[in-house]
Parts: C-alpha cells; sequence; structure tokens
C-alpha cells in the first residue's frame, strides 16, 4: 500500500508531460499575450508584410522630402512647375551603373528621370504626381471606410426594412461598373480639386467594406455581451460604436488598406481617360496619360510614373496581406 502511494503534488495526467515534452522538443512554448501584442508580433513575422511597408515608407520619403511638402523645403533643387531648356532630348542621366567620383562622390547628372516636351525636370514632376496620388487615394481610403462601416452597422445591426433598403442600395452601386460611376462624377467635379474629387472617389467605392462590416455585426448582434447591454436599456448608437465596432476593428482595417491600393489603381485609371486630376495639378496617372504617345520614342516619360504606381499598389497590397493575416482570430498561438 505505501509503497504504491504518490504524493500529492505528483498526481499528474499522463497527457500533460507528454504535451509538455512535445511542446519542448519542437522548442516551441505558449505564452498569454494580449490581442493587441499577437496582432504586432504575427504582422512583424510577416515578410510581405514587412517589405511592403518598408517599400512604401521610402517612397513616401522621397517623395515628401525631394520636393517638399507646403512650406516644407526639399533637398532637390528643381521645382516640378520650371521649365527650361531641353538637353539631349531629355535623356534621363540616372544609369543602372551610377559614375562614382573622386572623394566619394556619385554622379546622377541633372535630370535623373529626364526631361518633358517643354524642359520640366521629369523627377519633380514624378514626384509631385506621387503626392497628389498618394493625397487622393489616403482621402478617398478614408471615406470610403467611414460610408461602408456606417452603412453596414447600421443595416447588421438593425435589420428589417433598414438593412433592405441600404443592402439594395449597396446591389444597384455594385451593379454599375466602378470605372463608368467614378468617370462620371470626375466630369461633374471637374476642376474643384483633388480633395473634392477624392471625397466623390470614395463614394463609389464603399461597397466592399460595408457587405464586410454588415456580416460581421450580423454574427456580433447576438453575442451575450450585446444581449446583456440590451437588457439593462442601453441605446442602440452605444451598442454599436462601443461594443460591436470595435470588435470588427480587424476587417475595418484590413479592408481600409486594400482600399487605398484600389484606390490608386482608380485614380490612375481616370486621370489616364483624361478624368481624374486636372490641370495644373498632376498625378502619376496624369503624367502616363500626357506622354502615352511617347512610348516607343521617350519611354522614361512613361516607366517612371508606372514604377511609383506599382510599387505604390504593390507594397499597399502587402501590409494588407499582412493585416488580414495578423488579425486572424484562428491563430491562437505565437511561437517563441
Amino acid at each position: 500500500m505505501t509503497q504504491n502511494a504518490q504524493p500529492a503534488g505528483a498526481a499528474k495526467t499522463p497527457a500533460a508531460p507528454a504535451a509538455a515534452k512535445d511542446a519542448a522538443a519542437q522548442g516551441m512554448s505558449i505564452v498569454a499575450r494580449s490581442q493587441g501584442q499577437l496582432v504586432r508580433r504575427r504582422f512583424f513575422r510577416h515578410r510581405g508584410a514587412l517589405a511592403g511597408m518598408i517599400l512604401f515608407f521610402i517612397v513616401v520619403a522621397i517623395a515628401v522630402t525631394s520636393i517638399g511638402a507646403g512650406p516644407i523645403p526639399g533637398w532637390w533643387d528643381k521645382d516640378p512647375t520650371a521649365t527650361g531648356q531641353v538637353v539631349d532630348a531629355g535623356r534621363p542621366t540616372l544609369s543602372v551603373v551610377p559614375e562614382f567620383l573622386g572623394g566619394g562622390g556619385l554622379r546622377l547628372g541633372e535630370h535623373p528621370f529626364g526631361q518633358d516636351n517643354i524642359g520640366r525636370d521629369y523627377f519633380a514632376l514624378t514626384m509631385r504626381g506621387t503626392q497628389i496620388s498618394l493625397v487622393i487615394a489616403l482621402i478617398t481610403g478614408l471615406v470610403a471606410t467611414l460610408v461602408g462601416t456606417l452603412i453596414g452597422a447600421v443595416a447588421g445591426y438593425f435589420r428589417g426594412w433598414a438593412e433592405s433598403v441600404l443592402m439594395r442600395i449597396t446591389d444597384v452601386v455594385i451593379a454599375i461598373p466602378t470605372l463608368l460611376i467614378a468617370g462620371l462624377i470626375g466630369v461633374i467635379v471637374a476642376g474643384r480639386g483633388i480633395v473634392i474629387f477624392a471625397v466623390f472617389l470614395g463614394l463609389c467605392l464603399w461597397t466592399q467594406i460595408a457587405r464586410l462590416v454588415r456580416g460581421e455585426v450580423l454574427s456580433l448582434r447576438e453575442k451575450e455581451y450585446v444581449e446583456a447591454a440590451r437588457s439593462v436599456g442601453t441605446r442602440s448608437r452605444r451598442i454599436i460604436f462601443k461594443h460591436i465596432l470595435p470588435n470588427t476593428m480587424g476587417v475595418i482595417i484590413v479592408s481600409a488598406t486594400l482600399m487605398i491600393a484600389s484606390a490608386v489603381l482608380t485614380e490612375t485609371a481616370l486621370s489616364f481617360l483624361g478624368l481624374g486630376v486636372q490641370a495644373p495639378d498632376t498625378s502619376l496617372g496624369r503624367l502616363i496619360s500626357d506622354y502615352r504617345t511617347a512610348l516607343t520614342v521617350r519611354p522614361w516619360l512613361f516607366y517612371w510614373p508606372g514604377a511609383f504606381i506599382i510599387a505604390i499598389a504593390l507594397s499597399i497590397n502587402f501590409i494588407g496581406d499582412g493585416l488580414r493575416d495578423a488579425f486572424d482570430p484562428r491563430q491562437t498561438r505565437v511561437r517563441d
């Protein structure tokens, strides 16, 4: 009897030591962390998201610091509106293999991206177009996110006639091609500035976010904490903004990120068709449109804006993919 007795503290099921041994053998441990810590850790372990974030910050830093923004001057000595003499048919002076000078200097030339037809520095023009395209994309993404979130939350929470009306409006907007309705809005607001154009463009791109938020709200409105809030007389507005929407932030943030990338491409397409940014403003899409006929004789006027469009769209999409994986509730463990 006494030989078979075990200390009380040693009474364990065989499964627990086995699981611990397996975890130790695999070199991993499970640590209790907050939701914010889990999201950050997953995001910064996503290589594509990190690469996209670095690329995006490089593009933004070059665009803002080179020619300056508003009253802040830049380090580039050329103005995007200043004309001059076209040198060597406007060819770029930036070589694939830069020329190193004595004393550790580097020769990039007077016009690394070349010159346009009237002698403007194309590097300064491209940076100005990048700034305008980024501003339009950010405003468009913000407006589309706010409108889509509000419509989706109201439709998913109240159901009934509110859901029917709002979702039928959403279906109608979805049925109309985006470029068609955005182009019509571009004609209406032409010449009124990039902010007005971006706001109206955002009013065309909210439908996807509205549907995603509605689906999340339909699930969350049946949770116990929402029922408890209703039982004590909490107003619907407070329930939506204090209890439901905070739990849909993952979907909203990911959708907003991808919406910004979509806005960049939509603005580019509209400007290429002459329905987007109007003179004297410029954008990456407008630069491609203005010099599309020079593709065969001076292709650099087409390639440089196109390269920045691709860099912005790809980087934001990679960031969106990383955020989507980081907010995935099925990923409950983080390996050390």
